[in-house]
């Protein structure tokens, strides 16, 4: 670091003479030095309060808001849940292996038994009946059936008689299979795809409206900043115009009421200052509190000076929203969960019937390994039903009600569609319009702000008078905050549009890797 020349001379100035006489200028000698670590002192202040103040742009804080957000991690959280559901639903298409048993399965009470002559006895009773069943089963999800195939063993313990006897079925094959009625698996192998796409899309847009709400905060921020540099500013130039102004009401060439307005201004202009920085505070910490930001940092924010080039074509934004938004597989998955309801309804107020039969091999012994030993034939068939005969509507009822909701669930998905192409193409309009008025807020931002600095020149020179030196500067101040705004509006557009189309403009191609090209 370059020290300044006024501290060079002093350490010069006050080095001992040659002959070894301390020189006169020894005073000024700890004077300087004193000064030079009071200098270092400050420059060491500013900067670590430039090392605690950090610059953000609008894209840097969009992005940093979808990492860190609290909005953002909800986000990720839905998309996880939905994610293990998902898996969740995949593992019932796939085998399932499981091994069951009671083991042990211990009682020593009275019960009652059956004797010979048909009378009945309670007596004692020490026993133990385990079991084991190993079985491997598939789900078929177009009939809604399962086989299986499966080896059971059995022990029974006499603990009183001490005797033991073994049986099981070392090995057996079937199937269970519902007639008429609902196949749940069926349907929600049609549904559960398109739940999981809808919820992988539904992230991409909460994340865009993380930067919609995070735009938003900036530039709330941004403004207050603004307004603070405008106040500071305002009351410097106030400052130095009131005191030229003192001069020549001293010299006659200015009133007393317009100098005592141009002081009302100074003072009018510090409140402004002390406002703003309430206002700046204000806006930081609401900043800071949904970005995540944890950091004791003053944010200093720039002013977005690049605006993407791409014009929205509404045909094109329309099908960017049809190939990428959740809203479509949501339209679809509605449509199906209001069929799935009448399928139900009509499924489970009907004839009911199960089909399940089962075939292998079956043995008893008194030892484990005698079981596999010639073993018999097995076969088990069944068929259980269920026929309503007078249910007094309830049947006719529920399927009714069931139709008349699907039919609902069309009008409002047709509804909703509408107001979906809508919705595209009002904001495709909108982003274009105020792309084109952000040129002329800029025009007219530089306008007043050079012809506040004529103004001003010519109140100096005795050429203005304070009320039209007064309204160029509200003029100024109004056309910067008017430019502001201006962004502000043009930016939410911008991430508005992305959020409706899930689409990155500027690299060209979907926020999820899908999509057609801009």
């Amino acid at each position: 670091m370059k020290l300044p020349d006024i501290f060079i001379h002093k350490r010069v100035a006050g080095r001992p003479a040659p002959d070894g006489k301390a020189p006169a200028g020894g005073r000024s000698y700890r004077q300087g030095a004193r000064r030079f670590f009071f200098a270092l002192l400050c420059l060491l202040s500013l900067g670590h309060a430039r090392a605690q103040s950090e610059r953000l742009s609008l894209q840097q804080l969009a992005t940093l808001a979808q990492e860190q957000s609290v909005s953002a991690r909800q986000a990720k959280t839905t998309m996880d849940t939905r994610y293990w559901e998902w898996r969740t639903f995949q593992s019932a298409l796939r085998p399932q292996l499981l091994l069951m048993g009671n083991l042990p399965d211990f009682t020593r009470a009275y019960q009652e038994v059956v004797q010979p002559d048909g009378t009945v006895e309670f007596q004692s009773v020490t026993v133990n009946n385990s079991g084991l069943r190993l079985g491997l089963s598939q789900s078929i999800a177009a009939t809604g059936g399962e086989v299986f195939a499966s080896t059971v063993i059995q022990r029974f313990d006499d603990f009183d008689r001490d005797k033991a006897i073994y049986s099981g079925q070392p090995f057996a094959v079937g199937f269970n299979q519902p007639l008429f009625g609902y196949n749940e698996l069926k349907w929600d192998k049609r549904i559960e795809p398109l739940r999981y796409r809808e919820s992988q899309r539904q992230y991409l847009r909460a994340r865009e409206e993380v930067a919609v709400e995070a735009t938003g905060l900036y530039f709330d921020l941004l403004l207050a900043q603004v307004n603070l540099e405008m106040a500071q500013a305002n009351l410097a130039g106030n400052d130095t115009i009131f005191k030229i102004a003192q001069e020549r009401e001293a010299l006659g060439q200015l009133s007393r009421n317009d100098l005592l307005q141009l002081q009302l201004s100074v003072l009018n202009a510090r409140k402004d200052v002390a406002a703003a920085r309430q206002d700046l505070e204000a806006a930081q910490l609401s900043l800071r509190a949904y970005v995540g930001i944890r950091e004791e940092k003053n944010l200093s924010l720039d002013i977005p000076a690049d605006i993407p080039a791409v014009k929205a074509d509404e045909e094109q934004a329309l099908q960017l929203a049809w190939a990428n938004r959740p809203e479509v597989t949501g339209f679809e998955r509605r449509r199906l969960q209001a069929a799935q309801a009448v399928a139900r309804a009509r499924g489970e107020t009907g004839i009911e019937a199960t089909l399940s039969a089962s075939f292998g091999l079956s043995n008893r012994a008194a030892r484990f390994g005698e079981i596999y030993r010639q073993p018999q034939d097995y076969e088990s068939i069944q068929l259980q039903f269920s026929i309503p005969i007078v249910d007094w509507g309830r049947a006719s009822s529920r399927r009714a009600t069931a139709r008349a909701n699907e039919e609902f669930a069309q009008a409002s998905i047709e509804q909703d569609k509408v107001t979906f192409e809508q919705e595209v193409r009002t904001q495709a309009k909108l982003y274009n319009m105020l792309r084109e008025q952000l040129q002329l807020s800029y025009d007219a931002d530089q306008i007043a702000r050079e012809r506040y600095r004529i103004a001003k020149d010519r109140f100096i020179l005795g050429d203005l008078s304070i009320t039209d030196l007064n309204l160029a500067l509200q003029e100024k101040d109004f056309a910067r905050r008017d430019y502001i705004q201006a962004l502000r509006s043009f930016w939410l557009a911008y991430y508005s549009l992305r959020s409706l189309t899930l689409y990155d403009f500027e690299r060209g191609r979907g926020l999820g890797g899908e999509g057609r090209s801009w």
